[in-house]
């Protein structure tokens, strides 16, 4: 039978402007980091990409090196692309991504002009696309001129491969300076993807949410869920089956300490005085901010797409709320 979405699914989520653009994404999006690579089960995949576009997730997030191997993940969501989503292309927002290591040589990291154009074209050949809505250059180059970095984005947009064109990972003043040179190459420059959660906030003292301001640049922010551990499998210590457990996840056994867990449990007593789930608590405290477009979150099972697409049902967070998150984050809880 062929995929009929859910008729109903654009009236659960808010779509929120990218920056001052005409771009608009669903609050949470889906990223395809983990669990949608070569060596993962592609019917979970579907059934987790279903899911999330029947309750109103338009966005799904990708770079060149996920998977692994690195490339699946776009394998598979081209796969996805042709079998269940081709009609509804005009209703999807695919990004991408490129500047982490792909391939041997000098020529397959970083920022170079030679690598992005080259592995934007790699990308779309695996999605099965002519162009993506979104490309990303995924962190900034030391050695490379930035005005070679961004000169590569206003190309991809020129030539066709992608409509809008984002960075991720960019400090501040990085980004202003990004900002100007595709300003005044005329470059449709509306996303910026930082790291951001409640365990990781760089992006206020760093001053990003002023610069995303001024700029005129939304932000999707990804690990809003701390790579898990705002979510209720860490309230009883490291499940044997989590990204702690595992040696090559990025959240490590030696984070999960006694106190964090402490913390856990106590915003996951504020999540339920307010009706929600911890993931849902977590993504609206994220939320909060008008600058932040979209909460990036990743899955392993369609339940969890369901439990964060609920993260804004319940009220907007309260003063009061907001201060007793604020004193279980410092450690003094009241």
């Amino acid at each position: 039978m062929p995929y009929e979405p859910n008729p109903q699914r654009y009236e659960a989520l808010p779509y929120r402007r990218a920056g001052r653009s005409g771009l608009r994404l669903p609050a949470v999006s889906l990223g395809l980091w983990h669990n949608f690579g070569g060596v993962d089960r592609f019917e979970n995949a579907r059934a987790m990409v279903r899911t999330a576009f029947d309750a109103g997730i338009t966005h799904f997030d990708l770079a060149n090196n996920y998977g692994p191997p690195p490339g699946s993940a776009e394998e598979t969501f081209g796969r996805l692309l042709r079998g269940d989503l081709a009609p509804f292309r005009d209703e999807l927002i695919v990004s991408s991504k490129a500047g982490y290591t792909m391939w041997p040589g000098p020529y397959g990291d970083w920022g170079s002009r030679k690598y992005l154009l080259a592995s934007c074209d790699a990308s779309l050949r695996r999605l099965g696309l002519e162009y993506v809505d979104v490309f990303y250059h995924h962190r900034p180059d030391p050695d490379t001129p930035l005005a070679e970095t961004m000169g590569a984005l206003d190309q991809i947009v020129r030539s066709g491969r992608a409509l809008y064109v984002g960075v991720s990972n960019y400090p501040a003043a990085r980004l202003r300076e990004a900002a100007a040179i595709l300003r005044d190459l005329g470059t449709p420059f509306v996303l910026n993807q930082p790291s951001y959660s409640m365990f990781n906030r760089w992006l206020e003292p760093d001053g990003l949410i002023g610069a995303l301001e001024d700029e005129g640049v939304g932000a999707v922010v990804f690990s809003p869920l701390a790579q898990g551990l705002l979510s209720s499998r860490y309230l009883n210590g490291i499940p044997g089956d989590s990204r702690a457990a595992s040696a090559t996840g990025f959240l490590k056994a030696d984070a999960v300490t006694p106190e964090r867990i402490a913390q856990v449990r106590a915003l996951n007593d504020v999540a339920a005085a307010r009706g929600q789930t911890l993931v849902q608590l977590a993504l609206a405290w994220a939320l909060r901010w008008p600058q932040v477009t979209s909460a990036l979150i990743g899955a392993s099972r369609p339940e969890q797409i369901t439990d964060a697409a609920g993260a804004l049902n319940a009220p907007p967070l309260t003063d009061a709320e907001l201060e007793a998150i604020e004193a279980i984050l410092r450690g003094t809880p009241a």
